[in-house]
C-alpha cells in the first residue's frame, strides 16, 4: 500500500502515562524504535494518582522492611480477589514476576521504601511507603497469610508523577521520540485489515505562545480540574477551539505494530450513561484524555470488548483507624459489608446493593479517639475530608434519635447494634465477618452517623475509574477482533484493554497491570518483524 507518512517508526505508542512508559521502554529495550504520541504532555491519570505499585512474593522492599510474603501467598489472595479477570496462567505470571516488576522499576529510576505503615489507612502518609493497600486482613481472606503490599513510591503527597516521571526520563534517554499536543484519532488499515499506522491531529506547528497556553490549560483541567467539573468542562471547550484553529493532520507509519495506552473512558460522559449508569455520581478519576478514545480506535478497527459496565467506585473509610472498629449501615440501619475492606469493595457494595446510602455509626468514645487520630495518621486530603464529615455528621443522645437525625431505619439500627453487641459478648463471629481485632461493642450514647454516601459532592467525592476495555491475547497483548482473532499491527494495555483489575480493584493493582501489560505489548510489539511486515503491505 503506498501512502504519504509524516513520521514512521517501529513501534507507535498512543498515551503516555504508566502503560504507554512501560510499553515504550520494553519495546525500545528489544531493538525498536519507538514514537509516542500524547494528547497533552505525558503523564495521563498515572500522574495524578497516589502511585501505588501493588507488588509483592518476595520485593526487595518487602526484604527490606522485614514483611514476610511468598508468591504462593499472593496468588492465593489475587486468585479470591479478581476472579475470573484473566486465565489462571497469566495471574501466575503476573504474580511470579512481580519482585522482577519492582526491580525493573527501580532500575529506571524510580524510588521505594521500606518504611511499614504501622496501622490500617486507604493512603498512608509522608512516613510511610509500605502498607496493605487491599483486603488482606479482612474477614473474607482471613484463611491467607497476609503481607503489605502496596508499594508507594516515594515522594511527597500523591505521588504518581514521582512515577511517571523516571521511566519518561529513563525513555527519553534511551531514544524514545515524543510527539505531545498530538492527538490519534483513527487507526490507519491495509487492504487486508492489518493496523499500519495512526492519522492524527497535532498543534506541532502552532505559534510557541499557542502550546504554551493549550499545556497550562490543559494542567488546570486534569488537576484541580478533576474535582470541579464544570471547570473541566469550560477548559477542554477552549482546548478544543485551539486545536480547531492551530491543528493539522499528522500521518505516522507504524513498522511493526501499534499499542493503544489511551486510558478508559471514565471522562467521557455519554460512554458512561451507556455502559455504567449506575456510577454517574462519582468523581472521574482520570485526565481529559481518559475519554475512551483508545477504546473507540480499537472498535472502530474491528476489535472485541469486555466488562465494558465494570468501575472500580471508592468509598474510603479510613483513617482514622479506629473505624475500622465503627458499624457502616444502610438507609434500613442495617449492616453494608466488613468495614475492614478496602474502599473499592465499600463502593461496590453501596451502590449495586445499598442504593448508595450509607452512614458510620460511632459512639462517642469512639468517636473522640477518631478525632484523635486523625491528625497524625491522615494525609492533607484525608484530614479535610474527615473534618468535612465530622462537621456534616448526625449526633443524638440514642439510636433512635440519631437515626431519626440522619433518616434511616430506626428499628433496623436497633437491630443492627443489637446483633452485633450480642456476637461480641458471646465470642460468635461478628455479621458481616470482620477480624475480631477490629470488633468493638457500641457502648453508650451519644452517638454519631457520619454520612459516606455515593453522591455528587465536591467536598466528599467518591473517586471512580473504568476497568473494561478491549480484548487482548493475554500472552502477547494482541489487540482480538469480534471473530476471536488477533488484528495484525494492534495492541493494547494499561486500562485501554480489559486487564487483571477488570472484575476488583485494590490500590495499586491498575498500575501495576499498566507496568505488566505495558511490557507485554512493547516486547510483542517490538518482535513483529516478519517479511511480510516489514517488506511488502507496509511500503
Amino acid at each position: 500500500m503506498t501512502q504519504e507518512w509524516d513520521l514512521t517508526a517501529d513501534v507507535v505508542v498512543v498515551g503516555y502515562g504508566a502503560a504507554g512508559a512501560a510499553t515504550a521502554l520494553q519495546a525500545t529495550e528489544d531493538g525498536a524504535q519507538v514514537l509516542v504520541l500524547d494528547r497533552f504532555t505525558g503523564g495521563g491519570a498515572t500522574a495524578l494518582s497516589g502511585g501505588i505499585i501493588y507488588a509483592g512474593g518476595g520485593t526487595w522492599v518487602q526484604r527490606a522492611g522485614g514483611v514476610e510474603d511468598t508468591p504462593e501467598q499472593m496468588l492465593a489472595y489475587l486468585e479470591r480477589e479478581v476472579g475470573d479477570a484473566v486465565a489462571p496462567a497469566t495471574l501466575r505470571r503476573f504474580v511470579d514476576g512481580s519482585p522482577a516488576m519492582i526491580d525493573w522499576l527501580t532500575g529506571h529510576g524510580v524510588p521505594f521504601e521500606a518504611s511499614l505503615c504501622p496501622y490500617k489507612t486507604s493512603y498512608p502518609n509522608n512516613d510511610y511507603y509500605l502498607y496493605y493497600s487491599g483486603s488482606e486482613i479482612s474477614g473474607a481472606f482471613n484463611d491467607i497469610t497476609p503481607a503489605q503490599r502496596g508499594h508507594r513510591v516515594k515522594g511527597w503527597g500523591t505521588s504518581g508523577k514521582k512515577l511517571f516521571a523516571p521511566l519518561a526520563r529513563s525513555a527519553a534517554n534511551k531514544g524514545v521520540r515524543v510527539e505531545s499536543l498530538t492527538t490519534a484519532t483513527t487507526l490507519l488499515t491495509d487492504d487486508t485489515g492489518a493496523v499500519v499506522g495512526v492519522q492524527c491531529r497535532t498543534l506541532r506547528d502552532a505559534p510557541s505562545r499557542v502550546r504554551a497556553r493549550y499545556i497550562r490549560m490543559a494542567a488546570v483541567a486534569a488537576k484541580p480540574g478533576i474535582y470541579y467539573p464544570p471547570l473541566r468542562r469550560a477548559l477542554e471547550k477552549q482546548l478544543a477551539r485551539l486545536d480547531r484553529r492551530y491543528g493539522t493532520t499528522l500521518r505516522v507509519l507504524a513498522r511493526r505494530g501499534v499499542v493503544l495506552t489511551a486510558g478508559g473512558f471514565i471522562a467521557n460522559r455519554e460512554m458512561m450513561r451507556a455502559y455504567a449508569p449506575a456510577y454517574r455520581n462519582g468523581l472521574a478519576l482520570g485526565s481529559s484524555g481518559d475519554d475512551g478514545s483508545g477504546i473507540e480506535m480499537g472498535r472502530n478497527a474491528g476489535a472485541a470488548t469486555s466488562r465494558m459496565g465494570n468501575v472500580s467506585a471508592w468509598r474510603f473509610l479510613l483513617p482514622p483507624s479506629s473505624f475500622a472498629g465503627a458499624l457502616l449501615v444502610d438507609g434500613k440501619g442495617q449492616r453494608v459489608i466488613d468495614e475492614t475492606r478496602y474502599g473499592a469493595a465499600v463502593g461496590d457494595a453501596l451502590i449495586n446493593r445499598h442504593d448508595g446510602i450509607g452512614f458510620l455509626l460511632a459512639d462517642d468514645e469512639l468517636m473522640r479517639k477518631a478525632i484523635s487520630q486523625i491528625g497524625p495518621q491522615a494525609a492533607w486530603f484525608q484530614r479535610m475530608q474527615f473534618e468535612v464529615m465530622r462537621r456534616k455528621a448526625k449526633r443524638g443522645k440514642t439510636l433512635d434519635a440519631v437515626a431519626a437525625a440522619a433518616g434511616i431505619d430506626a428499628s433496623g439500627l436497633r437491630e443492627t447494634v443489637a446483633a452485633h453487641n450480642s456476637a461480641y459478648a458471646t465470642g460468635a463471629p461478628d455479621p458481616v465477618d470482620k477480624p475480631a481485632e477490629y470488633v468493638r461493642p457500641v457502648g453508650g450514647g451519644p452517638y454519631w452517623l457520619v454520612d459516606v454516601s455515593i453522591k455528587r459532592s465536591l467536598t466528599n467525592p467518591c473517586p471512580m475509574f473504568t476497568v473494561g476495555g478491549l480484548v487482548v491475547d493475554e500472552d502477547t497483548g494482541a489487540v482480538k477482533g469480534a471473530d476471536g482473532g488477533d488484528i495484525p499491527g494492534l495492541y493494547a494495555a494499561g486500562r485501554t484493554a480489559a486487564g487483571i483489575c477488570v472484575n476488583s480493584y485494590v490500590s495499586g493493582l491498575s498500575l501495576s497491570d499498566c507496568i505488566f501489560s505495558g511490557r507485554r505489548a512493547g516486547r510483542s510489539a517490538a518482535g513483529e518483524q516478519s517479511a511480510a511486515a516489514d517488506t511488502g503491505r507496509r511500503k
